[in-house]
């Protein structure tokens, strides 16, 4: 089939659904192109909130997702459970609406799309971003790499809530990469490890250090905790070389675990080459991992692996750089800001050692994996979402502006849902008064954030 003749399909299936027409409609077309005043890219929780609050206000919508379920780390990688905390009455409503914060890897993804769509959002998945649209350095949309060629969205505001902040890169936005110098570590740039996290079944609840204590309280033989019996473990080979914190968090069922241990260091989630090696080694350690709780672990003696994810986990990449930023002091002092658009943000400073085990800061006799600093509730001002060089455009979720030591809080995926509901709110004021992001009124986007918090 020739390139035109599947665009004509596309138009008039694809795209002729989207915009409401039967998929079967004939119409003349030159070109796979599509026009809405937001386009979200990237349908994990900051770009479903985003598109919500877009979609709800009445701008037309669409968000689009590479993969084919919504629900961001949380689908895709079996992140959970959604940490963090924020005020906000929209992701309290969010997160009442999916069933909480332990998560339906199953079903969660459809509890997404059943709000995008009451709200009158279009969805497309299987729509890789390919590159942004510019007009000068102004974004105008995006196009898509699909199954039936490329498709081009123009859109009067387009958020980027891709994580990686791909479409700010793709317009030349700056952005920082990586950890400078800080408390415990010189400046080599690198980047927090990638996990695979996985689920394990078949285990005895009762016996288990969650139903005793739980598994920080949790004492062995000898007074040893969890973590030291890990730590040993780690230097006798029995855990892999960069593993040295088996974390098991309670699931839906009592019989199932979610296992967050296993640790890729020294790669970067930007490089494909880097994604490559993370997903394979990264699966190789599930099996030690499971052997070590099953020989050690109250209640595993008969776990075994249920589920595995699509993709790794990926923690840290881009920052793009804002008009404005925020540093772990601001979280230390829980700093307040006049043009704040999330309030009650908090998180510790959870930074996964990536050259070596454990966590990157707190390491002590008492704590010998490691102990992430508290926080208090802060505020994000609008500007970590305007990107300080390139017009039309927000981000939203953990490539806003901010330190590596900022970021290890802010990214998680709670924090990130009231990032893509401040960012939806400005961007479908923006579309709808014709303005660039930057200019909107932080009062107008307030008073809808707010309400209710």
């Amino acid at each position: 089939m020739k390139r035109r003749d599947a665009l004509k399909i596309m138009a008039t299936g694809a795209v002729g659904a989207l915009v409401g027409r039967p998929a079967n409609a004939e119409r003349e077309v030159t070109s796979a192109r599509l026009d809405v005043d937001v386009l979200v890219c990237g349908g994990g929780p900051a770009g479903i909130a985003t598109a919500l609050m877009a979609a709800r206000v009445g701008r037309k919508t669409l968000l689009v997702e590479r993969y084919g379920r919504l629900g961001g780390m949380a689908v895709q990688a079996m992140v959970g459970p959604l940490m963090g905390n924020v005020r906000s009455a929209v992701v309290d409503e969010i997160l009442q609406h999916i069933g909480g914060r332990r998560v339906d890897y199953e079903f969660i993804d459809l509890k997404y799309a059943e709000l995008l769509q009451k709200a009158g959002c279009q969805i497309l998945l299987h729509a890789w971003i390919a590159e942004p649209l510019l007009d000068g350095k102004r974004v105008i949309g995006a196009r898509l790499l699909t199954k039936q060629g490329m498709m081009d969205v123009k859109a009067r505001v387009t958020v980027d809530a891709t994580g990686d902040g791909d479409v700010a890169f793709g317009a030349g936005a700056e952005f920082d990469q990586g950890r400078g110098a800080g408390p415990n570590w010189a400046a080599d740039g690198l980047l927090q490890p990638m996990t695979i996290m996985f689920r394990v079944s078949g285990v005895n609840h009762a016996e288990t250090m969650e139903a005793q204590r739980g598994r920080k309280a949790f004492r062995f033989p000898g007074g040893r905790t969890w973590n030291q019996l890990c730590k040993d473990a780690n230097a006798r080979g029995e855990l892999p070389p960069t593993v040295g914190m088996v974390r098991t968090y309670t699931s839906r069922r009592d019989d199932e675990r979610v296992i967050n241990a296993t640790q890729v260091n020294r790669v970067d989630g930007t490089k494909v080459a880097d994604l490559t090696q993370a997903e394979l080694e990264g699966r190789r350690q599930v099996q030690p991992i499971v052997e070590f709780l099953r020989k050690n672990a109250p209640g595993f003696q008969n776990a075994y692996v249920s589920g595995m994810p699509a993709v790794i986990g990926v923690r840290e990449t881009r920052r793009i750089r804002g008009v404005e930023s925020l540093s772990v002091e601001d979280l230390f002092a829980g700093r307040k800001w006049p043009r704040a658009v999330v309030r009650g943000a908090s998180f510790p400073i959870d930074i996964h050692n990536p050259d070596g085990i454990g966590q990157a800061q707190g390491v002590s006799v008492e704590h010998p994996l490691g102990r992430d600093p508290s926080v208090k509730p802060y505020d994000i001002p609008y500007g970590c979402l305007v990107p300080r060089s390139v017009n039309g455009l927000l981000v939203a979720g953990r490539c806003i502006s901010g330190s590596h030591e900022a970021m290890a809080s802010y990214r998680v995926q709670v924090i990130a849902l009231a990032t893509g509901v401040a960012a939806g709110v400005a961007a479908a004021e923006a579309a709808r008064k014709d303005i660039e992001p930057r200019d909107v009124e932080v009062g107008k986007i307030q008073s809808v954030v707010f309400k209710e918090a």
